[in-house]
Formats: structure tokens, sequence, C-alpha cells
């Protein structure tokens, strides 16, 4: 009997693991592993979700305009060259999916976030990993990495899980020195939390080679709703929108994200309050001798001296009912991540830490 074998490289993608949620013997457990806004959705938001129930029965819309026009409003873009899927995550498959395949390369960072590598080898392709330089994104690293098989670039920009970012001129002096056949993504999941930061875009408007995808996920509150969005060339745009399932999104979560993008005081006040908190965090953690990277997004990446600590500090913050994110599967096995959660997550996290470098096991 022959056998029915999938697709070259689907059978090299590990299972993506999120965030652990629960830990075993323990109830009312802090959830900082995920990297979610623990202020949530706005109330706007919570309405916006409760009166979508009377239009269950009705197919959402295909082409996504009232949301996209939200989006151009509030953030200062064409909606025309806005494309929306499910979380920023859909939109990075899309890409793999219209411009890489087999024979292509995906280049990505050492430390950049998973998807990138899981969506290349669904697609067929290679993905191709380049140093940082001391866990930030190292241009001159990518470019040197770029070969004429170079489909796609991916850069996180605030990055994931390090939290370190690049300036402007960092990433046009990447963009303008690319192979000619290559698109620059610039994931902006974070880039919310960046005060007077567009995440790429007025570049993804000036140049035909930059991709720019976002997310609600983070600092809207909607992690469980999963709605993205990317902008880029129309071009670029338009093949993406000749993959994307013409109800990929429903009623419902386009609902909560107009109503999210719209309540642009709710999302001042959760940046406002991600800002203050992860300075307590990041402040705290280095006064107990664990340091970390300057962070821009919504978590710290807390250095411990070698894997061992770090597994150590892991087992007993779980014991102490707080689940932070082990980070080894992105080569960083002597780091924890740490969500930036409401005043008192942020102190007991910090105190417990403190404790467990004092000698508490």
């Amino acid at each position: 009997m022959a056998t029915i074998d999938p697709q070259p490289g689907i059978m090299d993608i590990a299972l993506y693991e999120g965030g652990k949620a629960k830990v075993d013997g323990i109830t009312n457990v802090v959830k900082l592993s995920s990297n979610e806004n623990p202020f949530g959705p706005s109330p706007a938001v919570q309405d916006a979700v409760v009166r979508s129930v009377h239009e269950l029965h009705r197919y959402p819309s295909t082409d996504h305009a009232s949301l996209r026009t939200a989006i151009g409003e509030v953030h200062g873009v064409d909606p025309e060259r806005v494309i929306c899927g499910v979380g920023s995550d859909e939109i990075i498959h899309f890409l793999c999916q219209a411009y890489a395949g087999p024979g292509t390369e995906v280049l990505h960072t050492v430390h950049g976030f998973g998807m990138y590598r899981i969506s290349a080898l669904a697609a067929g392709a290679t993905p191709v990993e380049v140093p940082e330089r001391d866990r930030v994104t190292d241009v001159d690293a990518i470019l040197g990495g770029c070969t004429d098989r170079t489909r796609l670039v991916f850069i996180a920009n605030p990055n994931n899980p390090t939290g370190t970012m690049i300036g402007l001129a960092e990433i046009e002096r990447l963009a303008e020195g690319l192979p000619e056949q290559c698109l620059l993504v610039l994931d902006g999941a974070y880039a919310d939390y960046v005060e007077g930061y567009d995440g790429g875009a007025r570049l993804a408007e000036q140049r035909e080679n930059v991709v720019m995808t976002r997310t609600f996920s983070k600092l809207y509150g909607l992690g469980g709703m999963r709605v993205g969005w990317g902008y880029g060339p129309k071009a670029v745009i338009d093949v993406l929108n000749r993959v994307r399932g013409p109800f990929n999104l429903s009623n419902t979560a386009l609902a909560a994200a107009e109503a999210a993008v719209r309540d642009t005081a709710w999302a001042e006040k959760c940046r406002n309050d991600n800002t203050r908190l992860r300075m307590i965090l990041s402040e705290a953690l280095a006064e107990h001798g664990v340091p970390s990277d300057t962070s821009t997004a919504n978590f710290v990446l807390a250095r411990f001296a070698d894997k061992e600590e770090a597994d150590a500090c892991d087992l007993y913050l779980q014991s102490q009912g707080l689940i932070v994110r082990k980070v080894g599967g992105y080569k960083l096995p002597n780091c924890l991540r740490i969500t930036v959660g409401d005043e008192p997550s942020v102190r007991r996290v910090a105190f417990c830490i403190g404790q467990f470098k004092a000698g508490a096991r």
C-alpha cells in the first residue's frame, strides 16, 4: 500500500508551544507567560462583542471594509493597502504561502518569533537563521545571509522574546540592501507599546519591498479574538488577498477590533501603564542581580547565570503560583521572559525572584 506523505517540510515543523497557563496543584495562578494585556479590552470592545451576538447567523464581511477604514483613520494609513487576518500570524503565513516555496529561503534572526520558521516550512521553503548582536537585530548579518534564493526577511521590531529594537535608519539600510527579489517583513506586534513609532508604516508606503504586520492581541487585549492586519504595497496586498479566505474573520472579531482601534484613550492608558510597570519590574530585577536588556515591549527578558539557575527560578515561581515563559526554544536557555502584568503581579513576581536569589527554593 502506498504511503500517503505530507508536503516536504511539514514534518520538520516542531509544534508551537504557547505560554503555560496552569500549574498542577495550584489554583489562582498569575499568568505572565503570553504577553497578554493584564487590563483586557476596553469597555467599548466588550459592548461591541455583546451587540455582535445578534448577527451570529450572518456571514461576515469579505472585504473587512469597516475595520480597514477605522485602521486607516486611527493610524493614518491607506485602507486600500490594509489586509486583515486571524492575528498577524495569518498574515505571516499568507506571505510565505504567496512568496516562498520549494527552492527558496526565508530568513529570520536567531531569536526571532517562532512562527517565521513554521510558516516557511509549511510553504516548502528553507528557513535560514542569522545571528543577532547581543540579542539585537544585526542588519549586517541579515544582509550577509541573503542569497539569490532569499524571498522573505522577517524581523520583529520590537523583537519577541528579547524586547529589543533597532532604529529607523537601520531598517532603511536593511530595506535598501536586500536583493531585488526579496520582501522585508516588519513584524510590529509590539510596535503599539513604543510611543511615536509607526511600526514601519511609512516605509511600507515608500518602498515596494517592505510589508508591515500588526496585531490586536497585545496592546488592545484581544489575544483570544485573533485579529491582525498587514500594510504594504498595493501589489503585495492584492496578492495576499488572493490567498486569504473570504470569511477569515468573524462578525464578532471584526466588531471587537474596530471598537478597539477607535478607543484611543484606552490604548493610551494601557501603553502608559505598561511603560511605568515595565520600569518597576526591570529595576527590581536589576536590584536582585538579574539583568535584562532595555525592553520596548510588554515583557522583560530576565537573564540568569545559566540554564540551571533559570530552570530553578522558573520552578520556584511556579511553586508561588507565578507562571513565566521559558525561552530555551528561542536559544535563550538562561533566560525567562516575564510579561508586564498589573501592579500587584509585577511587584509579586519581582519579590519572589528576590526571594529566590536570596536562597529560597
